[in-house]
């Protein structure tokens, strides 16, 4: 009798644990790493800008992150860098939302404060490029898998100093990665 407990407590015990890693995974995103002072700023930046969707901010609140791939650049012409920042919703939707943040125009020692903003993206990538912000996403066709959409829309940003913002300057659709 007693033999026959074991491998039942073996497995009740088993269960417990991959329940346990599981929850875990989950409420943290798959990541155990704390945010660094970057990510904790811009997160607490995005969340009292009143300018942030409620959808970003309940995001923020929910799960997910300010993307720990910071970029900084000077975007502006202004001889200060800016920070070019995603927001990762954690899973596969990937980066949902784009911001620069910039002390143009202010006092070197101002607080950053956002200067452009892209609230409803889809697994969207950013990079700087000779002082331009380059922002890429899918379009997907149907039957495209998840990694490899059909299409990929580079659209490139170069900042405005009449109005004080990026301004799209090109848009270009290229074939998407394959599978």
């Amino acid at each position: 009798m007693r033999a026959m407990r074991r491998p039942r407590l073996a497995l009740s015990v088993l269960a417990a644990l991959l329940l346990a890693v599981t929850a875990t995974l989950l409420t943290t995103g798959g990541s155990s790493a704390a945010p660094s002072k970057s990510q904790s700023l811009f997160r607490k930046t995005l969340l009292e800008d009143a300018k942030t969707t409620s959808a970003v901010k309940n995001l923020l609140r929910g799960g997910g992150i300010v993307a720990p791939d910071i970029a900084f650049a000077d975007l502006t012409g202004d001889g200060r860098s800016d920070a070019v920042v995603l927001v990762d919703n954690g899973g596969v939707a990937g980066a949902v939302a784009l911001y620069v943040f910039s002390t143009d125009g202010e006092a070197e020692e101002s607080d950053l404060r956002a200067v452009y903003r892209s609230q409803r993206l889809y697994r969207a990538s950013a990079e700087i490029a000779s002082g331009r912000l380059i922002v890429r996403t899918p379009r997907f066709t149907e039957g495209d898998d998840v990694c490899c959409p059909a299409k990929v829309v580079e659209r490139t940003y170069a900042w405005n100093d009449g109005d004080k913002t990026l301004r799209l300057r090109s848009s270009e659709e290229t074939e998407g990665p394959t599978g």
